[in-house]
């Protein structure tokens, strides 16, 4: 390899490198990417509140996987058919809200959890769930976990 190639070479990896880093800084600082992925959650969240069944839609990643005792819902079609009979009704059957969330360093990944409450405001169980930064600004969820904290 020449001097001229061995440059060019060298100025296209710096050039990779550098966009690399410009976009990750473009994403948000970890504060603004984990403030980005709890107004997420609430406006998740906000869909059952509303009972709208299309929004919840809007926020499953098309690989989001659900756990639930009989078994896991693949896929957003799947989790959306589980999560149907939720929105049925004129009043939520639960509500959730995050109070912790972490993001990973990279800015691609990031983890919530919260409280789940029942009609009557009480504590009923606990979510816990990952997003994945799937676009600009725009974060699916890909895991999601409730636990029952009655047991």
């Amino acid at each position: 390899m020449g001097w001229r190639s061995a440059g060019i070479l060298l100025g296209a990896l710096v050039a990779v490198v550098i966009g690399a880093c410009m976009a990750r800084g473009s994403r948000g600082t970890q504060e603004e990417l984990r403030q980005q992925v709890m107004e997420t959650e609430r406006a998740f969240a906000a869909t059952m509140a509303a009972r709208d069944f299309e929004a919840f839609g809007s926020f499953l990643s098309k690989e989001a996987v659900f756990m639930a005792p009989g078994g896991a819902q693949r896929g957003r079609d799947a989790v959306a058919s589980a999560w149907r009979a939720y929105f049925d009704g004129a009043a939520a059957p639960f509500a959730w809200a995050p109070d912790e969330v972490e993001v990973l360093a990279s800015g691609t990944l990031a983890y919530s959890s919260g409280p789940v409450t029942g009609p009557d405001g009480k504590q009923v169980g606990r979510f816990n769930s990952v997003w994945r930064l799937e676009g600009p600004g725009t974060w699916k969820i890909v895991f999601d976990r409730g636990c029952d904290c009655r047991r």
